[in-house]
């Protein structure tokens, strides 16, 4: 991998589209790209499914939530083990293994559903499965992009179009699939998802990544994990960002999980309701990282992180009281857009400070408390709602999602100090004011 090279100010820095798509200058994004846009749909099409044909089969909002657990807990539990090994292994063949094996995944739960033979445990059992599968891929793919682009300048737009990528297929995959199941049922989803991985293991094996300097492999998987612990929670800035998404995603990301009661009980619909909703979500989502990859550099976002969490929160408050279908599309397209500013923006700022030699665990912190918190919000959301409603889980989350924004404004002023030096030092801003 080349020599990440410092930002310069010129007359011919990239305007418009171009500042927009400025990262796919890169052939190995750019196979990335198109490689897991086609992957991502199906991947969002499998979880309507999964989340509807639960709730068909039960009723039940608990089991939508134990359903939830079951496949973020693996996360939680093994992410920060798996960064110890993104530090360790060869990122590029690590994520063909991962997503080969998602992909097999994938087609058991086809059989399983098209032959009639699926019941609740299986699913659950495959989510766990998955789950596991996850909990390794994630770190290793956040890792990844930094290999796929040349320069550190593209890097906070290869990762907002990364998201952009996420919530394009946010937007479409439940749609489509909330259509698909209504004519088709749930498992020609499953297929289709199932198909989508042969477009990212085709993109992976086409890629041609430089040498990457050998990793030490020595020593043991916690003394890494032990080294990992300590950098991130000893560097206030990183502590900061991961205890917000932490706290977000253990109260706020569990109203996903909660999206089928919503659709069907409150607002009365069915399961293209909640593909309307889901896909309301993706659109902000995707409108949030637009304005991302927009950005020339990493100036403010500190002050954009704790903005993007304000909004999610009010977002999902108010959504909680709406009862009219239009309105409720309106809220939750405001609270994904808030919800992914935040995400990406800490993913942008993280992977802008990191240490290389330490980027997978790091990234692997983030996946624990962007993902692996998921699993415990699910569960206390599904058994909330079943004592208080939807609407008032929902209420409880943004309320808490609210007073952890403000928690972290108060903190902005600290991270400055700390984060402009090193922007300095690296000379991707150089023209920093206070």
């Amino acid at each position: 991998m080349k020599t990440p090279q410092p930002a310069t100010a010129n007359s011919s820095e990239p305007t418009g589209f171009t500042l927009l798509f400025r990262a796919l200058r890169h052939r190995n994004y750019r196979l990335f790209f198109a490689g897991q846009s086609i992957s991502l749909i199906g991947t969002w099409m499998q979880r309507i499914a999964m989340s509807w044909l639960v709730y068909r089969l039960t009723h039940s909002v608990l089991l939508l939530g134990v359903t939830g657990f079951a496949g973020q807990i693996p996360t939680f539990l093994l992410a920060p083990f798996a960064g110890v090994l993104a530090d360790r292994w060869n990122r590029h063949r690590t994520l063909v293994v991962t997503q080969a094996l998602a992909m097999i995944q994938a087609v058991v739960l086809t059989v399983l559903v098209m032959t009639g033979t699926i019941e609740v445990w299986h699913i659950v059992t495959l989510a766990v499965i998955l789950g596991t599968i996850n909990a390794l891929d994630m770190p290793v793919r956040q890792s990844f992009i930094v290999h796929m682009i040349e320069g550190r300048d593209d890097l906070g737009n290869a990762i907002a179009l990364n998201s952009s990528m996420v919530n394009a297929a946010r937007l479409l995959g439940p749609s489509i699939g909330g259509i698909l199941i209504a004519a088709f049922g749930e498992g020609i989803c499953f297929l289709m998802n199932a198909l989508s991985y042969i477009a990212v293991i085709a993109a992976l094996l086409a890629m041609r990544i430089p040498p990457v300097p050998a990793r030490p492999a020595g020593g043991r998987v916690l003394d890494g994990l032990r080294e990992g612990f300590s950098y991130v929670f000893a560097f206030r800035p990183i502590r900061y960002i991961i205890l917000l998404l932490a706290l977000v995603s253990l109260m706020g990301m569990p109203y996903q999980v909660l999206m089928p009661a919503f659709a069907k009980d409150v607002l009365g619909g069915g399961p293209h309701t909640l593909g309307f909703l889901m896909g309301a979500s993706g659109l902000g989502a995707l409108i949030g990282t637009v304005y991302l990859a927009c950005r020339r550099n990493v100036r403010g976002l500190g002050t954009v992180i704790a903005a993007g969490a304000a909004v999610f929160g009010m977002g999902l408050v108010a959504f909680s009281f709406s009862r009219v279908v239009w309105l409720s599309l309106v809220l939750v397209l405001v609270a994904g857009l808030g919800m992914m500013v935040q995400m990406a923006s800490s993913n942008t700022v993280l992977q802008t400070v990191v240490d290389d030699d330490k980027r997978g665990r790091v990234m692997s912190f983030y996946t624990m408390a962007f993902m692996g918190m998921a699993p415990f919000g699910s569960l206390l959301a599904g058994a909330l709602a079943a004592r208080i409603g939807a609407p008032n889980t929902l209420l409880v989350g943004g309320v808490f999602t609210v007073a952890g924004a403000v928690l972290f404004a108060t903190k902005l002023r600290a991270i400055r100090e700390i984060l402009h030096p090193i922007y300095r030092k690296m000379g991707i801003m150089p023209d920093l004011n206070p």
